[in-house]
């Protein structure tokens, strides 16, 4: 499976989620590629931190910011379980590469009315995406939610009759995941049983539920 997190607004954590799903697949005995679509190249930075850690490497992260994503990440994806590909913000001809290359797109968005608006881009480019790919399938992923918020709750009550909808799986606004960034560890590896590992955990099982 091949599972792509795009958004064209930044900040939205897409670097972080991405790395987080791949960690938990890999922990779980999963074969799983990272591709480090943005520019920035902060997957990279963050398995380079790894590295200097001298922390046991869990998965591949490979750079690949060009726009023939399409043609290379399913080769890549004969020998991995599953590949993610951490999209880049506003780059619209990488954007719809990673379209053409995925199984399923996340879209990583904060509990903000205006995180809505601002994917209106990203959903032009799904649709088109969806004249040569129609099986491809589509979810908002709710990032960064406050605890118990009424803003958090009225976001996914919005996204939940929308096309796509958003995923019942939320990920809180907690510290660890920078603590993780930082670091080159998974929040897993910080706290194995802390809300934020749990939330990652039932965050990729609902992922791989979405193929057949």
């Amino acid at each position: 499976m091949i599972v792509a997190l795009l958004n064209q607004k930044g900040g939205v954590g897409k670097t972080t989620l991405a790395l987080h799903i791949a960690g938990e697949w890999a922990r779980q005995g999963k074969r799983v590629i990272v591709i480090d679509a943005d520019p920035q190249g902060s997957a990279l930075d963050w398995s380079e931190q790894r590295s200097r850690e001298a922390l046991p490497r869990l998965f591949g992260v490979v750079g690949l910011a060009r726009d023939t994503l399409h043609r290379e990440a399913p080769e890549l994806a004969r020998d991995a379980d599953h590949v993610v590909i951490d999209g880049p913000p506003r780059v619209a001809g990488l954007m719809r590469s990673a379209l053409l290359a995925a199984d399923v797109v996340l879209i990583p968005a904060l509990p903000s009315p205006f995180d809505g608006w601002a994917s209106a881009e990203m959903l032009k480019l799904l649709d088109e995406a969806r004249i040569f790919r129609p099986q491809l399938v589509a979810r908002f992923a709710l990032n960064r939610c406050g605890a118990r918020t009424v803003i958090a709750r009225e976001t996914a009550a919005a996204l939940a009759e929308h096309d796509p909808p958003v995923l019942a799986a939320r990920i809180g606004q907690r510290v660890v995941f920078a603590d993780a960034a930082r670091t080159g560890r998974l929040a897993a590896e910080i706290g194995a049983n802390s809300s934020a590992a749990r939330e990652i955990t039932a965050l990729s099982a609902e992922i791989e539920g979405l193929m057949p």
